[in-house]
């Protein structure tokens, strides 16, 4: 049963995944992309979650948990670029 669920995950997060590239692609402005970009890493990180819980191992909870603070990270210097002009002062 549990094989199931995951399977239907996998195809939930994969499709929306595929949307947000999508909406990368034909956003109308920047802060859109930024939006999408942000989104497409939450999709990944429960893909990356959702895999490791079918192969049964830790490794990639760990690396889930990276990728999500790279995407925290990314996703401020963009917002602190678009209000300010730059990253660093």
């Amino acid at each position: 049963m549990i094989e199931m669920a995951l399977i239907f995950a996998f195809a939930c997060f994969g499709l929306g995944l595929l949307m947000n590239l999508w909406r990368v692609t034909v956003a109308p402005g920047v802060p859109d992309r930024v939006l999408a970009l942000d989104t497409m890493v939450i999709n990944a990180i429960a893909l990356l979650v959702l895999y490791g819980i079918w192969q049964g191992t830790a490794i990639y909870f760990e690396a889930a948990l990276l990728f999500a603070m790279t995407g925290f990270i990314s996703t401020v210097a963009y917002a602190r670029y678009m209000l300010r002009g730059d990253i660093i002062e």
